[in-house]
């Protein structure tokens, strides 16, 4: 019997097995390669894979267009979309009542009828230069009218301390004005015009009528141009801004991204419907220029100040006596640490350790809501 050979069969043996793993490989191949093809057929011609396997699918054929029909074609491709009718689309968005255009409308009646109310303020003030000498300079703001026999508001650092003031109305018509007086804590000044005629006066509104997003519209007269217009929205309500340690800070102020720069100082800064919703007083900016933070005296705080002025002279801020102080409580309100002595809050029972949590019937926070109550 012959010697089985087992070095040549176990040689065999690998060369096998790659055969076969590549005939494997192979059909794997094909297979996914027909599932493919069979996916894109079904794509391009829309009909089911099992339809296209069991060679019941009819596929449509694409007509070749003659000349005239593909020209046809092409023509109704080019033509444009028919208009869907909305209803009240046009009305909204286009015709003869485009919004845009209401608003430009509404927006330029409104500063024609503000312009004979808003004024140029010039003035001359002394003071020392750099080596103590004496010097006078010229300075510039705006106002608006407050009364019809004369009384102009506008803020006390524009023509407090002025010697001379002008008054130029828009028509170009200028009178000499005199100071009745003005309070550096509320920034609101008051001069006096005779105009030998009565005068249109402007209308105001209470700040608590109007909200945040409302529009706003700024007059007054920017490095000297007169009846500048600037608009804008209200930023924001109630900001306190301390301009110095000496000074009381200015509360509940306005702001505004209408642009207001030097000489806007003292104008109006009015509402859609023409009314005096505050006095533009300041600006915060790195350059000095406007950068979009703007900020005005309500009208409550105006117009009561400017009433004092008139009345007495001067601003008489109510007082009521109290050293306030940081409130540690779980009361929302105004910490009182000491009531003086002879003053309307001690003799109102007020004691120290108390929080007023109203004023009026408002509520209150801050120190800066209590006194911008009391200025109202």
């Amino acid at each position: 019997m012959e010697d089985y050979d087992f070095e040549r069969h176990e040689g065999r043996r690998p060369l096998f097995i790659k055969g076969c793993a590549l005939i494997i490989a192979a059909i794997v191949f094909v297979g996914l390669g027909s599932l493919f093809m069979l996916g894109t057929l079904s794509v391009m011609y829309k009909v089911s894979p099992g339809k296209l396997i069991s060679g019941k699918a009819e596929l449509a054929e694409t007509p070749e267009l003659n000349g005239e029909d593909r020209a046809k074609e092409e023509s109704e491709v080019s033509q444009p979309r028919e208009k869907i009718d909305l209803p009240g689309l046009e009305e909204r968005i286009g015709g003869k009542e485009f919004l845009l255009e209401e608003i430009d409308n509404a927006i330029s009646r409104v500063v024609e009828e503000v312009n004979p109310l808003v004024v140029n303020i010039r003035v001359v003030v002394t003071g020392e230069n750099i080596l103590g000498e004496e010097v006078q300079s010229e300075g510039l703001g705006s106002g608006v009218v407050y009364t019809k026999d004369g009384y102009i508001i506008t803020n006390n650092h524009v023509a407090g301390q002025a010697e001379e003031i002008i008054v130029t109305f828009f028509d170009g018509r200028e009178y000499p004005a005199k100071l009745i007086g003005g309070d550096p804590n509320t920034d609101i000044a008051v001069v006096k015009i005779d105009a030998g005629e009565e005068l249109e006066a402007a209308s105001f509104i209470s700040i608590d009528d109007v909200e945040v997003g409302d529009l706003v519209i700024a007059v007054g007269s920017p490095f000297g141009l007169q009846q500048t217009v600037t608009t804008g929205v209200i930023s924001a309500k109630g900001r306190d801004i301390t301009i110095s340690a000496d000074m009381i800070p200015m509360v509940n102020l306005i702001q505004t991204d209408a642009a207001i720069n030097q000489g806007n100082s003292g104008g109006p800064l009015i509402n859609s419907s023409g009314q005096v919703i505050g006095i533009n007083t300041l600006i915060f900016s790195p350059s000095g220029a406007s950068a979009g933070i703007g900020f005005s005296i309500p009208s409550d705080t105006a117009v009561n100040i400017a009433d004092q002025i008139i009345n007495y002279g001067r601003a008489r801020i109510p007082y009521i006596g109290v050293e306030m102080g940081l409130n540690e409580t779980d009361v929302v309100g105004v910490y009182i640490v000491n009531p003086l002595e002879g003053y309307p809050a001690e003799e109102a029972g007020i004691k120290s350790g108390d929080v007023i949590t109203e004023f009026d019937g408002v509520s209150l926070q801050t120190p800066f809501d209590l006194f911008a109550e009391m200025i109202k």
